[in-house]
């Protein structure tokens, strides 16, 4: 299958990153923070001086991750200050992915509400009335702009954002009825958090048709203790389902790209050390 990895999870020197890449046979380039720049920020120079350097060394662009919509809550509106923010950015981020053949361009959702349907009195007393409604109009700017532009929005299964499991990812595209142009980008680790099982569970929610980009670490979740820890890949509660994944991603002939996220460190807070600690392993599985 195609391999990469989040540049920014061994370094934000790209040429330095693409080293690393070179030194494990990874092709495929997801890009987030650059220098000391987010994605979205580049001048037309360093854009194209970063197109140059991963010709040059044969990197494709899997993804260009801005985190856009992220930090949003149910109380705002489209066209409101923040949004039109995000959506600004969002413009340059799709105008830098035409210039260095990004396929993809990935979108985050809102602040989590917990509790966003419930029945036999729970929708009285303890769903977030209206908070699921609210996130539906904000997309759809979004995914208005990709159309015309000709890219394909992902959106990330996250920790602490409105879409935080392969169901409300799924249920997003469908309230949107954006299967054309909006993906899930799928993080099974992020997804621990609210107890979606990777495998079967949330890969049966997007096999068909909704998944465009993946995301792969290991993580032990706590959330009753609100702790999340990053484990080396292998060692946390992902290990077992891995291979499942793989297995089903192959069967399925998923085309995307995978990529290691690298935001494991061994006690020392050096993410390439983390890295390579990982990187045989999910080679070996995802290979």
């Amino acid at each position: 299958m195609k391999l990469g990895v989040i540049c920014d999870g061994i370094s934000r020197d790209l040429a330095h990153t693409v080293d690393v890449m070179d030194e494990f046979g990874l092709d495929y380039a997801e890009l987030q923070f650059v220098g000391d720049k987010e994605v979205g920020d580049h001048s037309p120079a360093e854009i194209a001086a970063i197109k140059t350097l991963l010709d040059d060394r044969g990197k494709s662009v899997a993804c260009l991750s801005r985190h856009v919509f992220a930090g949003m809550n149910a109380a705002n509106r489209p066209g409101d200050d923040l949004h039109t923010t995000h959506m600004d950015a969002l413009k340059r981020v799709i105008e830098m992915a035409h210039v260095v053949a990004s396929p993809l361009v990935r979108i985050m959702t809102p602040k989590k509400e917990q509790i966003l349907w419930g029945r036999n009195g729970a929708e009285l007393w303890n769903v977030a009335k209206g908070a699921w409604d609210a996130v539906p109009p904000l997309i759809a700017p979004a995914v208005d702009l990709a159309r015309a532009e000709g890219v394909t929005l992902v959106v990330e299964t996250g920790n602490g954002t409105m879409v935080n499991s392969n169901y409300t990812a799924r249920r997003l595209i469908d309230d949107l009825g954006a299967k054309d142009a909006l993906k899930v980008l799928w993080d099974p680790a992020n997804n621990c958090w609210c107890h979606e099982r990777a495998y079967p569970d949330g890969y049966e929610e997007v096999r068909d048709g909704y998944l465009g980009h993946v995301h792969i670490k290991d993580v032990l979740v706590d959330t009753p203790r609100a702790t999340l820890e990053v484990r080396r890949m292998g060692e946390g509660q992902l290990a077992d389902q891995f291979q499942p994944i793989a297995e089903a991603l192959r069967r399925d002939g998923y085309d995307g790209v995978i990529s290691f996220e690298s935001v494991y460190h061994p006690g020392n807070g050096d993410f390439e050390a983390g890295f390579r600690q990982c990187v045989g392993t999910f080679k070996a599985i995802f290979g």
